[in-house]
């Protein structure tokens, strides 16, 4: 099976490696493993990890999601290297918790290497790449408010995480998946808001 094929695996080994590494782990010491796998790790990885445990410490998903917009902006942008201000790159998680993450999300992860890649790789390229950006950035917007209602910013890290693992598989369906995702997102979102503030 080639490297290939286990894209997601690999990721999570890294993080997985990354938290056995050290007592904390940074931003920055995640994002230095992520560096060579192109842009979309920096998307799907703070999205799947704030549907683990770590998610659940409250202003966690605010922090991941700020982390996802800065590098939503730099994909619209098309930068070439991901880029973060001392104030993120610094903060820091229990290296235990971290390993801990990526070894829950690793049957998932053996599941989306098998199913995921390689189709309708049009899609992926860069013109659709900086209109998910885009996406990425409203969704962002929907997760400070839903944060005061348990598991509900649950919905637009999913879509997030779509987006960026379409962009690591180069899977144009997950892509279309992620645009679709979005909209249910944004609707279940405003309407959580909505019934929220009634």
């Amino acid at each position: 099976m080639g490297s290939s094929s286990r894209a997601v695996e690999e990721i999570l080994d890294r993080l997985e490696q990354e938290g056995r590494n050290d007592d904390r782990a940074t931003v920055g010491d995640v994002t230095g493993a992520l560096g060579d796998r192109g842009f979309g790790p920096f998307l799907f990885v703070p999205a799947l990890i704030e549907i683990t445990p770590i998610g659940g410490v409250p202003g966690v998903p605010t922090i991941l999601a700020l982390i996802i917009a800065l590098f939503a902006v730099q994909i619209v942008m098309q930068r070439d290297e991901m880029w973060l201000p001392g104030f993120l790159e610094n903060r820091s998680v229990s290296g235990d918790k971290l390993a801990e993450s990526a070894d829950k999300l690793r049957g998932i992860g053996r599941w989306l290497d098998r199913w995921f890649h390689g189709r309708l790789e049009a899609l992926t390229g860069p013109k659709a790449s900086r209109i998910a950006g885009i996406a990425v950035l409203l969704l962002c917007l929907t997760v400070p408010p839903l944060e005061f209602i348990p598991f509900a910013s649950t919905a637009p890290m999913a879509a997030i995480a779509a987006f960026g693992l379409a962009m690591t598989l180069r899977d144009g369906l997950l892509m279309a998946l992620g645009f679709v995702l979005s909209l249910v997102a944004v609707g279940v979102g405003f309407g959580m808001i909505g019934g929220g503030g009634g």
